[in-house]
């Protein structure tokens, strides 16, 4: 009989096992759905469909919601250090960057002491932006704390910093080599 090259057979007919359950595939790893990086992924997921409609409206990705929050908060940062912060990689950067500062949103200047460098801040037109949809970003927050709770989400907050905390040196110097498991 002939195989195809995914050890199938190609003259079987479709369906001819159809009341034959596929055979169980056990893999000596925990199941699926109670993963680590998938609960975390769904309880980000999870948050974010509460955040992506206002992002929308304003015309914002997640991801430059994320650049501009970071740099609202400092006065300029570098490029590299940027990536790091937003947990964004440099090619992803690059196009956001260049996306916000089109729209006048961010400011990029030549580091001082390393003209190779890049530095980058938000313009006063990205703060009036961030002006204008924080308080679409508070209500969705305080929403999320009505239906979870104040005290569960400082408690979630802290518990996720210590995960974060106990795993820094874990593979230390390894990178992100951006697999999810």
């Amino acid at each position: 009989m002939a195989k195809s090259p995914k050890g199938l057979d190609r003259n079987s007919k479709k369906g001819s096992n159809a009341g034959t359950p596929p055979p169980s595939r056990r893999v000596p790893m925990r199941e699926f759905s109670r993963s680590l990086p998938m609960s975390l992924l769904r309880a980000r997921e999870a948050v974010m469909r509460q955040f992506r409609p206002s992002l929308r409206q304003h015309g914002l990705t997640e991801q430059q919601w994320r650049i501009l929050r970071a740099l609202a908060a400092i006065d300029a940062i570098e490029v590299t250090e940027l990536a790091r912060t937003a947990f964004l990689l440099g090619p992803s950067l690059s196009r956001i960057l260049r996306d916000l500062e089109a729209r006048r949103l961010i400011e990029r200047k030549t580091a001082k002491s390393d003209q190779r460098r890049g530095v980058v801040s938000i313009s006063e037109k990205g703060v009036r932006l961030m002006e204008v949809v924080a308080p679409f970003s508070e209500a969705i927050y305080a929403e999320i704390t009505r239906r979870y709770s104040a005290k569960k989400l400082a408690e979630l907050q802290d518990m996720l910093g210590a995960l974060e905390a106990s795993l820094a040196d874990l593979n230390a110097g390894a990178g992100n080599d951006g697999s999810d498991e």
